[in-house]
């Protein structure tokens, strides 16, 4: 691989409003260079983080050997109410992919996904500063996607997790 080129400290607003752009356009990969770009320049960029860990969980139903990866990164994140919700983000998107891939068995892990995204943004909610009700919005969302899809309360929840704990 040719040498990556360094962004200038001064370009890194503008590369992560780029970021955005091609997260919204679809187009996760793009995104998640830019924060990687953003991230060699400024390691402690909360924003490139967060960014990276969504562009990522974007690129799960097409391949979900990115999991490791932006479940290790919400594990990077300053506050541990950003942590425990991300948390919940990538393993709620993994039961989407797992939704969309329709194979055998796709129907009980996102059923376990969705209600461990549950168990981690009812441990963000618990936290979480005044006025954010992120973690409740997104544990409603997963709800009615279990009533959606008629799922019931697995009989042994203490299987393992589909990704990596705290």
């Amino acid at each position: 691989m040719d040498e990556l080129k360094r962004l200038t400290v001064n370009g890194v607003g503008r590369a992560m409003q780029k970021a955005e752009r091609y997260r919204l356009l679809g187009e996760p990969c793009e995104a998640e260079s830019i924060c990687m770009d953003v991230l060699q320049v400024e390691p402690g960029n909360h924003e490139a983080k967060v960014l990276l860990i969504l562009s990522l969980t974007d690129q799960f139903a097409r391949d979900v050997g990115r999991v490791a990866e932006a479940t290790r990164l919400s594990g990077e994140l300053r506050g541990e109410y950003e942590r425990l919700y991300y948390r919940g983000i990538v393993v709620e998107r993994l039961a989407k992919a797992q939704l969309h891939r329709a194979g055998p068995g796709s129907d009980d892990y996102a059923n376990r996904s969705l209600r461990e995204a549950m168990g981690w943004y009812e441990k963000a909610e618990a936290i979480r500063p005044p006025g954010d009700d992120d973690a409740i919005l997104r544990w409603n969302t997963c709800a009615r996607t279990i009533a959606r899809r008629g799922f019931t309360r697995p009989q042994d929840m203490s299987a393992p997790s589909l990704v990596m704990t705290e």
